[in-house]
């Protein structure tokens, strides 16, 4: 196993960039700044480390519009692209006024009018317009997630290979479900998997659950033991090359009672309906109508999320459904989509699949069976 920190492939890193750049012209925007781990990921191509947990607002990552040129907080050489060159990283400093006076010495910063920002801090909002002092600085969020909403081809095929991984870890968590397994166990098992593909990072670690079968958003038991009868649900997802994959799936323990048969029919037909709405050029808002006109209540949980580095838009929630109303689905977004149906006395069934929104509709980039009676 390689262990040298190697850059995102050269394709991957030109295509973000060219959306990023493009935003930046839709947004009259002469400095792009990127705070968000992800956004400088996205736009640099240079795996980070010692990032992890919460920190202040620093500028990671920045590109000048007219030059094309990236400037990345780094300090040391190992996995930055070769179309940063050395002279454009900048290391860490104490004193964040000499940070600025680095970011006032870059090619742009002089006669920039419009610099965004993806976040900002109390401290930074004072000194930034000393590091540009002609320009206004604006919301560069709103650019940022303009350009990762759609995903170029090379950006799918690096989310397909951590799919792949999600799954495996999947498979290995089926195979060991049976009655007396504890959920950490399981848990374990798919992670362990997981790890063995190639990726030693997950997306979450609540990764099976035994679901309740009296309440639809409870653990079934305390002791979180598998027993027969059973609904248990896995949730396998990593963070692979940056990208964000995950796949869902629920699995019945022993016996299968019709009452369990009766309740995964309705998240079939709910499956199809939430499908039939992922169509180009339609609102967002029609994947909650989907539970609707399925005849199932709304979860709790979002429908539907962003895939990519991190949650991208649109998040569908009924919380948010104002917002998934003005949100029209575009070829080459990707989203994580949640089926859940609940019935009292026998569980739930939960799924999620990364489904591509396509030209002529929806392309499911999961390939994990479902249970299905037999």
């Amino acid at each position: 196993m390689a262990t040298e920190i190697l850059p995102d492939d050269r394709a991957l890193r030109v295509g973000r960039r060219e959306r990023v750049l493009a935003q930046m012209r839709a947004h009259d925007l002469d400095v792009l700044i990127a705070g968000r781990q992800a956004n400088a990921r996205y736009l640099s191509g240079a795996p980070q480390l010692w990032v992890a947990g919460t920190r202040p607002f620093g500028p990671v990552a920045l590109i000048v519009r007219r030059t094309g040129a990236v400037h990345l907080h780094s300090t040391w050489d190992e996995g930055i692209p070769e179309d940063i060159p050395h002279d454009n990283l900048y290391e860490t400093m104490w004193d964040p006024r000499n940070l600025v006076a680095v970011l006032r010495e870059i090619a742009g910063a002089a006669d920039a009018r419009r610099v965004g920002t993806d976040a900002l801090s109390p401290g930074f909002a004072e000194l930034l317009p000393t590091a540009f002092p002609n320009a206004e600085i604006v919301d560069g969020e709103l650019a940022f997630r303009a350009a990762r909403r759609v995903k170029t081809a090379d950006e799918i095929a690096t989310m397909r290979a951590g799919l792949r991984v999600a799954e495996q870890g999947l498979a290995a968590g089926l195979a060991e479900l049976a009655p007396g397994v504890s959920e950490q166990g399981l848990a374990g098992v798919l992670l362990e998997a997981c790890a063995a593909g190639g990726v030693s990072t997950p997306a979450t670690q609540d990764a099976a659950w035994v679901t309740a079968r009296d309440h639809p958003w409870r653990r079934a038991t305390a002791d979180r033991r598998v027993q027969e009868g059973d609904l248990v649900a896995f949730s396998s997802g990593v963070l692979a090359d940056g990208y964000i994959g995950e796949v869902g799936r629920t699995w019945p323990v022993g016996a299968v009672t019709p009452a369990t048969g009766k309740l995964y029919g309705r998240w079939n037909r709910l499956w199809d309906s939430l499908l039939q709405a992922c169509r180009p050029g339609a609102p967002a808002a029609g994947l909650l109508d989907a539970y609707l006109a399925a005849g199932e209540p709304l979860p709790v949980m979002p429908v539907a999320r962003g895939l990519g580095m991190g949650f991208d838009p649109p998040v569908v929630a009924p919380a948010l459904r104002r917002t998934a109303e003005a949100e029209i689905l575009e070829p080459g977004m990707v989203l994580a989509l949640t089926g859940y149906v609940w019935a009292e006395g026998v569980g739930a069934v939960f799924g999620r699949d990364a489904v591509l929104i396509g030209e002529d509709g929806p392309q499911i980039l999961t390939s994990s069976p479902h249970w299905e009676p037999r």
